[in-house]
């Protein structure tokens, strides 16, 4: 959990039954195109959710804004999804998505405090030493918001579903980036 002049970011599980309404209305909200879930039934949100919190290497998290869910935060091991074979991961890499719930009314800063609780949280556990992010190319919105929170740019990399921008943060990189 963390503090901000924003409110109180924190964490629970996600259950992929309960929460596929919300996800549903997150994902194929037409802010969240990168998130290419556009066309989703209910049934594939739920099924694709079962997937990720059945499996090791991954999971998922609902994160609440006071109290209540405001946005999504997935963490997977690269070495075994999501970009295997694209390069050569390291002993504590752990890679990272996150997407905030569509709203009317936006606040700004919000979507950084986001992000800097989603690295926090990542970084809590002692053996991350490098988040990994691969978000589209095109998405230049969150490529900011990843500078903002230390990430450097290595590589772009062709994923099955997109042009991906391969990028790095290690602990101490976040920790510059957030005193700045």
């Amino acid at each position: 959990m963390s503090t901000t002049t924003l409110g109180t970011l924190a964490f629970r599980p996600l259950d992929p039954l309960e929460d596929a309404e919300l996800l549903h209305g997150w994902v194929t909200h037409s802010k969240a195109a990168f998130w290419m879930m556009q066309e989703a039934r209910l049934e594939d949100v739920e099924r694709a959710y079962m997937e990720i919190v059945a499996d090791e290497h991954q999971d998922a998290l609902i994160g609440l804004h006071d109290g209540q869910p405001a946005f999504l935060m997935e963490r997977y091991d690269p070495a075994h999804r999501e970009l295997v074979g694209l390069y050569e991961p390291r002993p504590g890499d752990v890679g990272m998505h996150f997407l905030v719930a569509p709203t009317e009314t936006p606040v700004h800063g919000f979507t950084r405090a986001v992000i800097t609780a989603v690295m926090r949280r990542l970084f809590d556990d002692p053996s991350t030493a490098r988040v990994v992010v691969e978000p589209d190319v095109h998405n230049t919105a969150v490529h900011a918001l990843n500078a903002a929170v230390g990430f450097v740019p290595e590589r772009e990399i062709l994923k099955p579903e997109k042009t991906a921008l391969l990028s790095f943060c290690t602990r101490a990189q976040f920790e510059r980036a957030v005193a700045a």
